[in-house]
């Protein structure tokens, strides 16, 4: 009787011990994320496993030491090469009135990195034959009142737009107890005649204002609401099952919520409905599947793709600069780091893809903290970057 308890025991942990390592499995092996028909890239060379083993330490390390100090980070955490991921940690909680943990379904606010995901949109439209980037904006929503200004300028930050969070502010324009919406932003530049704060073209100045007049340009060529254009053109494609675009009056009480480093819950403002320049809810693992489409000519195409990872602002000199919808790091040596952060709220996000290198890293945390910054230090792991991985990160 003891040697079947000792052997029934023994097959339930061999069970157990197999389970774990299918579970491992779907976290290494990109075919388990994204299907065969969606917009993977092929060529991928399958990574040895003693890579991986040696990768992990390093990762794991760096992100003990400098994103996850005190077992504080709350949110998702992913570094993956080839789509294969290397290493991933979920801690917290995406709400802590209600003790909701924070797992890899998990669906996070980007912040800023919205923007990525709104303009690849607006490139699948251009692919489409719908739109082109050097179309004036005035082209495609009639009342915008700058005739001066493209698509491409809206991408890149050039536009000269006002920010939407300074001219809607006096009581007299709007204030700050109503809520604010996409089309109010056009609706109130043209009454109130809002000025450019420069000559379109002239040089670069980062704009929320821009990426939510992208988001109208979006439904206006589409005939439909920015969630469902987003969910047609860039989730459902990409099988990115855990991204969607937050819609403030119906989801505001069930997505994660946001927090101060004190994890005091920080309350919605008027600024929160807007979108197109932040507002979507996604998770590490929906952004890899997004990144690595980004290498596939079915999803952009290739001539397409040189005109938006290079940089388009050089009037100051520097190693920082941005493309279309994402920023840049270039240096007189010649490498590029790709990459966007955000700050939304409590909501702190990075991702940073190495396209040389084929690695993505990716940061989000609901709870205020500047250390997920700390992630892009982590290129010096897979490349010639000129990173000291013990030097403070920047936003």
């Amino acid at each position: 009787m003891k040697y079947l308890l000792n052997l029934l025991f023994l097959l339930i942990l061999i069970s157990c011990n197999n389970k774990e390592e299918k579970k491992i499995a779907q976290h290494t092996d990109t075919e388990n994320l994204i299907s065969k028909d969606s917009f993977v890239p092929i060529g991928f060379n399958k990574l040895p496993k003693k890579y991986i083993e040696q990768k992990k330490i390093l990762v794991e390390s760096f992100f003990n030491k400098h994103i996850n100090t005190r077992d504080d980070f709350n949110g998702g955490f992913l570094v993956a090469k080839n789509g294969q991921i290397i290493f991933e940690k979920y801690q917290g909680e995406a709400n802590f009135k209600t003790n909701e943990p924070i797992t890899e379904k998990t669906s996070l606010h980007l912040a800023s990195i919205s923007k990525v995901l709104t303009a690849s949109a607006i490139f699948r439209l251009v692919d489409d034959k719908k739109l082109t980037l050097d179309d004036k904006v005035q082209s495609i929503l009639p009342t915008f009142p700058y005739g001066k200004i493209t698509v491409r300028m809206l991408l890149n930050h050039r536009s000269g737009l006002a920010k939407y969070g300074n001219f809607t502010e006096p009581e007299k324009v709007w204030g700050r107890s109503k809520t604010l919406h996409n089309s109010d932003i056009l609706d109130l530049m043209v009454k109130h005649n809002v000025p450019l704060n420069f000559r379109p073209d002239t040089k670069f100045a980062y704009c929320n204002t821009n990426y939510a007049i992208l988001a109208l340009v979006i439904e206006k060529l589409t005939n439909l609401s920015f969630p469902e254009a987003m969910q047609n053109l860039v989730f459902k494609p990409l099988q990115m099952n855990n991204t969607f675009v937050f819609e403030f009056e119906k989801q505001k009480d069930t997505v994660s919520q946001t927090y101060k480093s004190t994890k005091e819950k920080i309350p919605y403002d008027q600024l929160d409905a807007i979108y197109g320049d932040k507002n979507i809810y996604s998770t590490p693992q929906d952004l890899l599947k997004f990144d690595l489409a980004t290498y596939s000519n079915n999803f952009i195409s290739e001539d397409l793709k040189k005109e938006i990872f290079k940089g388009y602002s050089y009037e100051k000199k520097g190693i920082k600069n941005y493309g279309l919808g994402i920023r840049l790091r270039e240096w007189e040596t010649g490498q590029t780091v790709f990459y966007h952060n955000g700050w939304w709220h409590g909501n702190t996000t990075s991702y940073i893809t190495l396209k040389k290198d084929t690695v993505t890293m990716i940061a989000l945390s609901n709870k205020y903290t500047r250390k997920v910054y700390q992630t892009m230090k982590m290129s010096a792991l897979f490349g010639d970057y000129p990173f000291e991985l013990d030097e403070e990160g920047s936003e």
